[in-house]
């Protein structure tokens, strides 16, 4: 059985659903819906461009935490509740990726579970095997 590796970036809220964020099997990271909360609890005022940094900024954390770094990244799935703000993300998606532009998939939905968060960001990372 292949080694897991897990990491956590709110162990209470994390322990009350039952999930980590992020986990690595292999040469394989992955990263759970990832939302804007800062690390007092509240969710990162400023709408979906300012939300989409802090959930970057966690998930970069996630994947370095595990041996990886955000170049690694080939998956984004990303969940924002007023589509109307989706063109303020793409500064800080750019700005993540500008190298190594993973694959992405962006949707509308009708709410996260805080109704102040607009954006929640999944991520799969790849490391590369080291010749």
């Amino acid at each position: 059985m292949t080694d897991r590796q897990r990491t956590h970036s709110n162990p209470a809220f994390e322990a009350r659903f039952g999930y980590c964020r992020a986990l690595r099997v292999g040469n394989l990271i992955h990263v759970s819906g990832t939302a804007a909360v800062e690390a007092d609890g509240s969710v990162t005022p400023g709408g979906a461009g300012a939300q989409t940094a802090r959930c970057l900024a966690i998930i970069k954390t996630a994947i370095e935490d595990l041996g990886g770094t955000l170049a690694d990244v080939v998956r984004l799935r990303m969940y924002i509740t007023d589509i109307e703000q989706a063109a303020s993300m793409g500064e800080h998606l750019r700005s993540a990726s500008a190298e190594t532009p993973p694959t992405s998939t962006l949707v509308e939905v009708s709410g996260l579970v805080d109704p102040e968060m607009i954006v929640e960001i999944e991520a799969d990372a790849i490391i590369d095997a080291v010749d």
